[in-house]
C-alpha cells in the first residue's frame, strides 16, 4: 500500500480509528458519560480530512490526488477498488453529518444500557465506516465486504437493549441481512463468470460489447442483475423486500433506529447509484419499468400500512419504505433518460441528482422527528402514539420540532422534502414516467393522514400527565441542528442541489 493510497482512504481509517479507540477508552474510563464527547470529538478528524480532500478535487471529474495539481486523468486506488470522487464525497459528508448527531442524540438515551457504552458507540462508528466504503467502491468484492461492515455492527446495535423485542429485532435483521447478501453475493458471481472481472469499470466494458442487447443468450449476465437487484431491494426496504423494517424499527434502540433509517438508506442508494450506473449503464435491458413499478409498490404499500400503526416507531418503518418508493422515482427517472448525452446539462438535471438531494432533505427530517421521539418517548415510557396526548403542554419545543418534521415528511413548503419531492416528481415528468409522479403526488397526500393524526394527537388531546419533559444540553443541540437543517433546506436548497449535481456528473463521467 502506497502513501497515496493512505491518503485516499484517510478518512476512512480515521472512522475506524475512532471506533477502536472509543472501545479501549471504555475499558479504562471510570466516567462512562465521557465516551459520547471522545467520539464526537474523533469525528472532528475524519470530517477535517474529508474537507482537505474536497478542496483538492479540480473538477467534478478528477479524483483526489496527492501534492501534484498536474497529474491528470482518473487514479484509481488500492488496486482500482475505491474511487474518491465527489460523489463518494457527497455521501462521506452525509454519512458523518448524521453519525455526529446520532451519537449527540444518544447521550441520554445511552444512560440505561451504562455497561456497553463503549461497545454501542464503537458498533455505530464501526458500521460508519462500512458506510462510506461503500460510497467510495468501485469492485465488486469490496462493495460486498463494505456492505457486510455495515449490516454486521447493526445487526448487534439492533438486539443492544436485551430484551425479548430487542433480540427478536436483532435476529430478524441479521437473518434477512445475510440472505440479501448471499443474494447478491450469487449475483455478483455471475456477472463475473460472465465479465471476467469484478471491477465496474470492466464490467461495463464488457456490457457494451453484448451485441443486439440482452437476450437469452446473455442469460447469465440478465440472472446476475436480477439477483443484484434484490439484493439492494433488501438494503434499500423496497417492496416487495420491506418485511424486516416495521419489526426492526420497533424493537432496535431508538437512536439505531434513526442512524439505520438515515445513513444506511444513504450508503444503500449510493451503491446502488454507482453499480447500476457504472457497471450497467448501458446494458439493453429495460429495468427502467422494473424500478418504476418498484417505487410504485414501494410508495404504495408504504403509505397504505402505515395508515393503521398505532406505534409510532412501526409507522415509521412504513414510512421509510414509502420513502425509499419516492428515491426509486429518481432511479427510474435517470435510467429512463439513459439515452441521453451524459455530459450534457439536460441529463444532469435528471434522475440521480434527485435522488442525492432527496437523501440529503430526507436525512435532516427523519433525524430531527427521531431525535424529538428519543426524548419523549424516554420520558413516558411509550412508544404508542395515544400516549402522545397533549405532548404540545408538557414539551412545546419538542412538539414543535416533531410537527416540523412531519410536515416536512408529508412535503409542505417551505421545508427540504417539498424541494426534494417537486424535483424527484419533475425528474419523472422529464423521463416520460407522468403516471408515476402523479402516483407519487397521491401518495403524498395519503401520508399526509397519519402524519397528521400524530400532530393532532400532540396538540389537541388532553395530556395523560402534566410532567413537564426534559432533554440534556446535546440533544437539545443534536435537536436544533436537524430541525434547522429541515427548514435551511427548504428555504435555500441551492448548495445541496449544486453538490448533488456536482457529484451526479463525477459518477457520470465517462
Amino acid at each position: 500500500m502506497s502513501a497515496y493510497d493512505v491518503y485516499v482512504i484517510s478518512p476512512h481509517l480515521a472512522m475506524a480509528g475512532v471506533a477502536i479507540l472509543v472501545i479501549l477508552l471504555d475499558l479504562v474510563l471510570q466516567k462512562k458519560a465521557l465516551l459520547p464527547v471522545f467520539a464526537f470529538a474523533g469525528l472532528l478528524v475524519p470530517l477535517a480530512l474529508l474537507v482537505v480532500q474536497l478542496l483538492d478535487l479540480k473538477d467534478a471529474s478528477d479524483l483526489v490526488r496527492v501534492a501534484d495539481p498536474l497529474s491528470g486523468g482518473s487514479a484509481s486506488v488500492l488496486l482500482g477498488s475505491l474511487s474518491i470522487d465527489r460523489f463518494a464525497l457527497f455521501f462521506d459528508f452525509l454519512v458523518l453529518a448524521a453519525t455526529m448527531l446520532v451519537v449527540v442524540a444518544s447521550v441520554d438515551y445511552v444512560r440505561q444500557m451504562e455497561r456497553f457504552q463503549g461497545e454501542y458507540f464503537g458498533l455505530i462508528l464501526f458500521s460508519a465506516t462500512g458506510m462510506m466504503l461503500l460510497a467510495s467502491a468501485t469492485e465488486l468484492i469490496t462493495i460486498y465486504i463494505a456492505l457486510e461492515l455495515t449490516t454486521l455492527p447493526l445487526a448487534a446495535l439492533a438486539a443492544f437493549l436485551n430484551t425479548r423485542r430487542s433480540s427478536e429485532a436483532g435476529m430478524k435483521f441479521l437473518i434477512i441481512g445475510a440472505i440479501s447478501s448471499a443474494i447478491m453475493l450469487y449475483g455478483m458471481a455471475l456477472v463475473y463468470g460472465f465479465s471476467g472481472t469484478t471491477e465496474l469499470a470492466g464490467i461495463a466494458d464488457r456490457v457494451k460489447d453484448v451485441s443486439g442487447g440482452l437476450d437469452s443468450s446473455n442469460l447469465v449476465l440478465l440472472v446476475g442483475v436480477v439477483l443484484l437487484l434484490v439484493g439492494f431491494g433488501f438494503k434499500i426496504s423496497a417492496v416487495p423486500f420491506h418485511m424486516w423494517v416495521p419489526d426492526i424499527y420497533e424493537g432496535a434502540p431508538t437512536p439505531v433506529v434513526a442512524f439505520l433509517s438515515v445513513a444506511s438508506k444513504a450508503a444503500a442508494f449510493a451503491v446502488l447509484l454507482r453499480v447500476f450506473y457504472t457497471g450497467f449503464f448501458d446494458i439493453g435491458l429495460d429495468w427502467a419499468a422494473l424500478m418504476a413499478w418498484l417505487a410504485a409498490a414501494s410508495m404504495t404499500i408504504g403509505n397504505l400500512v402505515a395508515i393503521g400503526q398505532i406505534n409510532i416507531r412501526r409507522l415509521f418503518g412504513y414510512s421509510a419504505i414509502a420513502h425509499a418508493g419516492y428515491l426509486l422515482v429518481g432511479v427510474a427517472a435517470g435510467i429512463k433518460n439513459s439515452g441521453v448525452d451524459l455530459a450534457t446539462p439536460e441529463f444532469v438535471s435528471v434522475g440521480p441528482n434527485s435522488v442525492l438531494f432527496y437523501l440529503g432533505a430526507y436525512a435532516a427530517a427523519n433525524l430531527a422527528a427521531f431525535f424529538a421521539i428519543i426524548a419523549i418517548s424516554n420520558r413516558i415510557g411509550s412508544d404508542l402514539i395515544d400516549d402522545y396526548a397533549g405532548i404540545a403542554r408538557r414539551a412545546p419545543f419538542l412538539a414543535v420540532a416533531l410537527a416540523l418534521a412531519l410536515i416536512a415528511l408529508i412535503g409542505v413548503p417551505p421545508t427540504s422534502i417539498f424541494i426534494a419531492k417537486l424535483y424527484i416528481f419533475t425528474a419523472a415528468v422529464k423521463s416520460g414516467l407522468v403516471w408515476l409522479a402523479v402516483l407519487g403526488v397521491i401518495n403524498s397526500a395519503v401520508s399526509a393522514y397519519y402524519y397528521i393524526r400524530i400532530i393532532r394527537i400532540m396538540f389537541l388531546q388532553p395530556a395523560l400527565s402534566q410532567a413537564p419533559i426534559g432533554m440534556s444540553p446535546a440533544s437539545w443541540f443534536a435537536l436544533i441542528v436537524a430541525t434547522g437543517a429541515t427548514l435551511g433546506i427548504g428555504i435555500a436548497p441551492g448548495y445541496v442541489l449544486n453538490a448533488a449535481e456536482t457529484a451526479v456528473k463525477a459518477l457520470l463521467v465517462v
